[in-house]
Parts: structure tokens; sequence; C-alpha cells
């Protein structure tokens, strides 16, 4: 039996993919196998996969429905193996892995059985920590704290620090209410009671939403940081910052809307949608005076 079904969403990052696959096809001590998912990339990205890792499955979507929908696509490929894999790794192509990572994260959640989730931690390339690694649920208490700047203010308290659990001490291994889809991975048996994932949310949210469902079924979701993985960290969003920024926001509200509007009283649905909208628009006012007033480049020193 496969221990893991690795899914790999790409879209137009040819280079990095490429170090991904490689770092993680050079993994140790587990068996898997790799479904790399081309979200109608432009790049040659499908080509290059055929081409160097004919190993690897591949999906080639004939158009770009978002991350959701084309995880969806790996997931049911690994449904339909018999037998399936016990876990399924959610991974961004924007990592690397160390060679005995997914193993130690599968022998870790092995030794959890009452977890249905899993996530290592994240280092950007310049060592410091992806603070999305580990998180709180954006609660209307959680993200007015981070709309109004306390979270960053306070990091170390634990009452305005929770949308990133900045107070944590980032080596301590904890239990969390999510994980990043960066490096998600999840258990068979959890994925199965919640089904697939939503594909109302194209770009964020959706590995939220996720772990919001697998742990409303009884199951934990744990972080652990023992094993490190490298996030270079969105390439793929950066080169359309407005779809990003728009993709964003519009997330807040379809998981504020999904699971939490309907016990909230009509007078904080009211602010909160507000407040997303606000931060929505004052997002894109920026991205515009930034046009309008670019930085001047500094002079060599």
């Amino acid at each position: 039996m496969v221990d893991v079904g690795v899914i790999i969403v790409s879209y137009n990052v040819a280079g990095l993919l490429r170090k991904c696959l490689r770092s993680v096809l050079a993994s140790q001590g587990v068996r898997l196998t790799v479904c790399v998912v081309d979200n109608c990339s432009t790049d040659g990205s499908a080509d290059m996969v055929a081409a160097e890792f004919p190993e690897a499955h591949l999906i080639v979507s004939p158009e770009n429905r978002g991350y959701s929908a084309a995880n969806n696509l790996g997931i049911r490929y690994f449904r339909a193996l018999f037998p399936p894999p016990r876990y399924i790794l959610l991974l961004n192509p924007d990592t690397e892995v160390p060679p005995d990572g997914i193993a130690r994260m599968v022998a870790y959640l092995d030794s959890h059985p009452e977890a249905g989730v899993a996530g290592p931690k994240l280092v950007r390339p310049d060592g410091s920590l992806d603070l999305a690694c580990r998180r709180s649920f954006p609660t209307p208490e959680v993200s007015f704290y981070r709309m109004v700047g306390l979270s960053r203010l306070f990091p170390k308290s634990r009452r305005f620090g929770r949308y990133n659990l900045t107070y944590l001490d980032p080596d301590v291994e904890t239990e969390v209410d999510s994980v990043v889809g960066a490096f998600m991975l999840i258990r068979r048996q959890a994925l199965d009671e919640v089904g697939l994932m939503d594909e109302d949310f194209f770009l964020y949210g959706e590995d939220l939403d996720l772990a919001f469902r697998i742990k409303a079924r009884g199951w934990k979701v744990l972080y652990y940081p023992k094993v490190v993985v490298l996030h270079h960290k969105g390439e793929s969003t950066r080169r359309s910052r407005l779809r990003s920024i728009r993709e964003f926001y519009r997330a807040m509200l379809i998981f504020y809307r999904k699971h939490y509007a309907p016990t909230s009283p009509r007078l904080l649905r009211w602010l909160v949608t507000a407040g997303i909208y606000l931060r929505w628009g004052v997002a894109l006012a920026v991205i515009r005076l930034e046009g309008l007033f670019p930085a001047r480049p500094r002079p060599p020193a």
C-alpha cells in the first residue's frame, strides 16, 4: 500500500516545480506517489513534468478553476486507486522538502491516531518563519485584531496574537486550528468523512475551511516543527497582485458567511461584512497609489 499520495497544484512556476518534484521524489523511508495538477499554465510546466518526471501522474486542467478545484482532481485520482493511499499530502510547488521530511510527518501522524491533519514548520529562503504554517480560525474577534493591527503591535499577546499564534514558540509542537495548505498532510479517513475541498474558494481560505470541517468531526490538527520545509511562497500570486487581493478578501467573506454568520446577530453580520469590504477597498487603493507614485530606486552606496 502507498503511504502518501502527494498532490501538487502548479500554475506558471516551472522552475520551482522542478525543484519541488526533485525533492519529493528523493524522499526516503516512505512509499509515495505523486500527482501534479497543472492549472492551465502557459510557461511549459506540463511539458516539463511529462518530459522530466514520467513517474509522476500528470493532470492538465483545460482551465484555471482555482486551487480547491485542482486539488479535488488529485483527490479523486487517488481515491480511484486500489488500495488508496493512507494519507493525502497537499503540497505547493514552491516548497522543497528534506529527504526524510515526508516519512517523519507520516510517522508522526501514525503515532497520533487522534489527529486528522498535521503540518511542519515552514521557513522562508531567508530563514524566517512562514507565519501561516500554524493558525487560528479567523473568528470575528481574531479577524478584528488582525484587521486593526493589534496582532502586529502585540504579537506576543495571547489575546491579540492568535491569528498566526505568534505568542507561541515556533519550535514547540502544539495543537492548532489549522496548518497551511502549502504542506498539509491529511489522514485519508478524515478526508473521506468531510468530502472534497470547497470549490467556492478559488485561492485562499480553502485550507482553513477543510481544517474547520475536519475538526468539527472530532479530529485534531497538529503542528510538528521538528520537520522543517522550505517555502519560497507567493510566486504564483505575486504576478497578479490585484487578483490575489480580490481572492483573499472574497475568501474571508465566504468563510465568515459559511461558518460564523448563521449564528451571529444581524448587527454583527453587518459590521463584519462592512469591515471586510472596507479593508478590501483600502488594499486596492494602496496598490493604485503605488502605481501612481512608484518607489524610487536607491542610489548605490
